[in-house]
């Protein structure tokens, strides 16, 4: 379980302190899909740092399976950036296997988990290219695979998909639903596209512009895969947009 207790945030902008993320309480449970779902530059990948223990907190604190903030880092969090941050030096099941690797897991071991990820992603016969061999799309699903590979209690996802076209963004929320069907780990995702928010989430909280308040914390009761087009999926966009105009 994690959990967000009375979070505030603020950052010195030299005539003050400025304000990012005020009060903010939330509790996820074990498996949900959280989209955080806001307007650009509200705080939301502010609170994924938070989250990841790369930022302090200004007041309140966050709590994962009940401990406290400074026993964060023991636990397994996995981080997807906007970017994928390949290691161009590395093949792709290399850039995978790395967290392992640093974990001392063999290298059988290692590889034979990098090709099952790989493979549930659309990259089997891929594993020894090098990521300047390969397209944006896939760099990205390596990205997943690099995240998910080390068993992470949370992974935390950062507009993964923000700076893709239309179709590679379609087919990539497509295997990234399908990975988390399977292994169903809590994910946190970060997003300001409403249908991609419907998606993907189990649960969407909708920030306030800054600082961030929730304005809207509901589940997602539509069945995968979603349909676009189906009447309450429209719905659920328009009630959505409501909010964020």
């Amino acid at each position: 379980m994690l959990e967000y207790r009375n979070v505030h945030k603020s950052f010195d902008a030299g005539a003050g302190p400025l304000p990012v993320i005020k009060d903010f309480t939330m509790t996820i449970r074990e498996g949900e899909f959280i989209v955080l779902l806001g307007p650009s530059g509200c705080g939301k990948s502010t609170l994924l740092r938070i989250t990841a223990g790369l930022e302090p907190t200004s007041m309140g604190e966050v709590l994962i399976g009940g401990r406290p903030p400074d026993l964060r880092r023991r636990h397994r969090l996995g981080f997807v950036f906007q970017e994928p941050a390949l290691m161009p030096w590395r093949d792709l099941v290399s850039n995978v296997t790395l967290g392992l690797e640093i974990r001392g897991v063999p290298k059988a071991e290692r590889e034979r988990q990098a090709g099952e990820l790989l493979g549930l992603l659309g990259l089997k016969g891929f594993e020894r290219y090098y990521p300047h061999q390969v397209s944006g799309g896939m760099k990205h699903r390596v990205a997943i695979a690099r995240a998910y590979i080390v068993d992470p209690i949370i992974l935390l996802m950062d507009e993964p998909f923000v700076a893709l076209d239309a179709q590679t963004r379609e087919s990539l929320q497509r295997d990234l639903q399908d990975l988390w069907q399977r292994r169903k780990k809590t994910v946190i995702f970060v997003t300001h596209n409403l249908e991609e928010a419907i998606l993907l989430g189990t649960r969407i909280v909708v920030l306030s512009s800054r600082p961030a308040t929730v304005l809207l914390d509901c589940k997602v009761e539509l069945p995968m895969p979603r349909d676009p087009v189906s009447r309450e999926f429209v719905a659920l966009r328009q009630e959505l947009r409501g909010l964020l105009v």
